[in-house]
């Protein structure tokens, strides 16, 4: 046989493998087909405000007008503003208590579960929060807490102990905002790491358990290592979530007492659609998602979240 026949019929070849590729090309089809409401809706709802925001950022944009380009200025006056700074240090303050007390709290639970009970109904309870809407959850709180009318407050009043100003005192206000939003996510964040939790073989806390490992030290040696790629995962959410951190305040303080509980979002709000500075907010925004994109990038380094021991 010549080579140029053995070419032509060698495995492989153009001729013998164009069924297989006229197969993979119509599965292609049938793919991009079943995903093209995705893509379409996300190029409508997030690639093109993206686009949208980045260019209003470059403008002096009020809503009342043309946007008018304006360069880099506006970047400038952020970075010139003590208040946009200020607003970042109480969003870093309440993401480090939110996600702090919501992480911990959540692997307690989760391995709670795995060890002693795996009941469908208490998984339901645990979710039950998660499913109340965001603006629900601050109305109910804030009729809860509060100084004269709370019942919390009420209760505090019946054992002889003062009033706590929840939502007034500046001291207090992000770390109530903050333990408000760790109760409505727990459950959910909860059941993650449950889901991991049961992908770890059994025979793996078996051995432990020959070895002489009681549970304080299975848990932190053996199930947290094992559960790094969604321990990433609930991390980066969480800490997105938490600097797109909203609902709660616009209806609890709006903000306040004196800018204690002003956090990015809701400055942004405020630019936007208080004071009609629709390409400073935007500039602000730009400045936001850079950071995150910072943040979650350093956060799947460290954590290595990509790498899984689970075999």
């Amino acid at each position: 046989m010549t080579e140029l026949s053995w070419q032509r019929t060698a495995p492989g070849s153009r001729a013998g493998a164009s069924p297989e590729r006229r197969r993979r090309r119509g599965d292609g089809r049938v793919a991009l087909f079943f995903i093209a409401p995705v893509l379409i809706g996300f190029a409508i709802f997030y690639l093109y405000p993206t686009v949208r925001g980045v260019w209003w950022s470059f403008t002096d944009y009020s809503l009342l007008a043309k946007p008018e380009p304006v360069g880099f200025e506006n970047y400038a006056n952020v970075l010139r503003d003590p208040e946009f700074w200020n607003s970042m240090k109480v969003t870093l303050y309440y993401v480090v208590v939110n996600v702090g007390s919501q992480t911990v709290l959540a692997l307690v639970l989760a391995a709670l579960m795995h060890r002693l009970t795996r009941s469908v109904v208490l998984r339901t309870t645990l979710l039950l929060p998660w499913l109340v809407p965001n603006v629900t959850v601050g109305l109910i709180w804030l009729w809860l807490l509060d100084t004269n009318l709370g019942f919390v407050n009420h209760l505090l009043g019946s054992m002889g102990l003062d009033t706590v100003g929840f939502f007034t005192d500046p001291s207090l206000v992000i770390p109530t905002i903050s333990l408000i939003n760790t109760w409505a996510y727990v459950g959910y964040t909860a059941l993650l790491f449950y889901a991991g939790m049961l992908q770890i073989p059994q025979d793996t806390f078996e051995a432990a358990s020959i070895d002489g490992a009681g549970e304080l030290r299975t848990f932190a040696q053996i199930t947290v290592p094992l559960l790094r790629p969604i321990l990433a995962l609930v991390l980066v959410v969480s800490l997105i979530g938490s600097f797109q951190i909203f609902d709660t305040v616009a209806v609890a303080t709006k903000g306040g007492p004196v800018n204690a509980s002003r956090v990015i979002y809701y400055y942004i709000y405020q630019q936007a659609f208080t004071y009609f500075h629709m390409g400073y907010a935007a500039t602000m925004a730009v400045f936001l998602v850079v950071l995150l994109g910072v943040l979650t990038f350093i956060q799947l380094r460290m954590l290595r979240a990509s790498e899984s021991q689970i075999a």
